[in-house]
């Protein structure tokens, strides 16, 4: 039989390599052509096209002309100093097919390593990468960030953003991650804030530019008191985000904390900067600098040195911007006034409250032990509205289990109270990092508390007798439940931590 190749290239290490080479080649061609035309695929399915197979392609590649010169070297028995190296001699069919193999095959291994390599760097900046390949670690930010207003915008666009250096930065962080997710040495919850993540002007003011911030936003919030009829309480009130009339730009309202012409400076005491003991006011204008220092509890000057100094951004406020965990506080409300939890059942705000309360091992286990505990709620404490809302109440079980298995992940310990927001005052202190009436300067000005400084009330109360002045005349603040003025003395975490219906 008349070879066609070199006899160096009849040898077992050469031939596997050619086996696994070609096995690799076919896989990813029928898997591309498979996926492209029935239009069904996974995550898996990509990373096995892009990344898993192309490795297996390039090892047997690689193992071909290894296998030839040890063959050519075990002929030829001589020392590795008096290796010679193969003569390409075109004249010999041999050759001449060894060489139209190797020309044509390496383009066409360039053409497909050019196609992949695109491909694999698409996918690996896909939101499925990024939320589904790490299973159960990145679940609840996945799931968060469906159910959140940039569930469009894809996880590179704010965890990396444009440019290859950050991109590399990222790619190499990403290496301790598959480590830590491959071994189990991630932590549970996953702490926060992410220290190298890209600063917030770079990322968020490429939609969120300053200049395009607006005036003053109206906004209702709907509560239910936990009371037997699910009494709704309303508040309507006129948030400043912006001033009173938008041609003052950032010179007023809450965005005017990152106006250019201002430098707000902090330290924080804690890692999660959720305790400011410090805060730095400079006018760039005037080059006026003010310093405001935690009266309550001042920051100890041994310590003082050894703490970042911070300048404020967007994401010191809005620091949950996509993977926002609600309390059951506020996702109860959310599914009583959208309709998706029946109001006409006693005491259901309570009731929904006290069952996400507790503190389940798993999901599954949480959805079953809800159900289970809305229906024995009515059947022994309310027979007759059991009888006659039989389907109602199952209902209701399922709707406060799929609203928990959207804040709350038992196996990663994720929930609200694991990472504080910062964006308002409720259940974490927030506006209340600073603004608590206790940072002040030596002079003794202080930064306010008041709370017509960020929003005015000018509606508030049940929805049959609404309370109502107008917009130029603000109501003050008058809580659901008669507590006094107890309100004013003190901070809203006191009594509410996400779970005071």
């Amino acid at each position: 039989m008349k070879r066609r190749l070199p006899i160096s290239a009849y040898n077992w290490t050469t031939v596997i390599g050619a086996t696994l080479a070609l096995i690799s080649l076919f896989m990813i061609v029928f898997l591309f052509i498979a996926s492209v035309f029935i239009q069904r695929g996974s995550s898996y399915l990509g990373l096995i096209i892009y990344i898993v197979l192309p490795a297996f392609l390039v090892a047997g590649l690689i193992l071909i002309p290894v296998g030839m010169l040890l063959k050519a070297r075990r002929d030829r028995r001589t020392p590795a100093a008096d290796l010679v190296w193969p003569v390409v001699d075109m004249n010999k069919d041999t050759h001449r097919n060894a060489f139209m193999i190797f020309s044509v095959g390496t383009t066409v291994f360039l053409l497909f390593s050019a196609i992949g390599s695109y491909e694999a760097f698409t996918f690996t900046e896909s939101v499925e990468f990024c939320g589904t390949i790490c299973h159960s670690v990145m679940r609840p930010e996945f799931v968060a960030y469906q159910n959140s207003p940039h569930a469009n915008v894809r996880c590179v666009e704010c965890h990396v953003g444009e440019g290859a250096d950050w991109y590399m930065r990222s790619k190499l962080s990403g290496l301790y991650q598959v480590y830590s997710v491959t071994f189990h040495k991630y932590p549970t919850p996953i702490p926060t804030p992410v220290m190298n993540l890209r600063p917030a002007r770079e990322t968020c003011e490429r939609c969120h530019w300053p200049s395009k911030f607006y005036g003053q936003k109206l906004t209702v919030k709907k509560y239910y008191l936990a009371d037997e009829q699910n009494t709704p309480w309303e508040i309507h009130m006129a948030v400043k985000i912006g001033p009173s009339h938008r041609a003052a730009g950032l010179q007023e309202g809450i965005h005017w904390h990152i106006n250019p012409d201002v430098a707000i400076e902090y330290k924080a005491t804690d890692a999660q900067r959720q305790v400011i003991g410090w805060v730095r006011h400079t006018n760039r204008k005037t080059g006026e600098v003010t310093v405001f220092e935690d009266a309550a509890s001042p920051i100890a000057k041994a310590q003082f040195d050894s703490l970042e100094t911070r300048t404020m951004d967007c994401m010191d406020c809005h620091n949950r911007p996509s993977h926002n965990y609600m309390p059951p506080q506020f996702f109860l409300d959310h599914a009583m006034a959208a309709g998706l939890l029946p109001t006409s059942l006693p005491f259901m705000k309570k009731l929904a409250t006290d069952m996400v309360a507790v503190e389940y091992g798993t999901t599954d286990s949480a959805m079953a032990g809800i159900r289970k505990g809305v229906e024995e709620f009515y059947r022994t404490g309310y027979p007759d509205v059991y009888e006659k809302n039989r389907a109602l109440i199952a209902e209701a079980g399922v709707r406060i289990g799929q609203e928990y298995g959207k804040n709350i992940f038992p196996e990663m310990k994720v929930k609200w109270s694991a990472y504080p927001s910062n964006l308002g005052h409720m259940e974490f202190n927030g506006c209340f990092r600073c603004h608590d009436g206790n940072h002040a300067t030596k002079e003794g000005k202080v930064i306010s508390k008041d709370c017509n400084l960020c929003h005015t009330v000018y509606a508030q109360g049940n929805p049959s007798s609404l309370v109502m002045n107008p917009l130029d005349k603000p109501l003050e603040f008058r809580h659901p439940v008669e507590i006094g003025d107890a309100w004013k003395e003190t901070v809203c975490t006191t009594c509410h931590t996400g779970l005071n219906p």
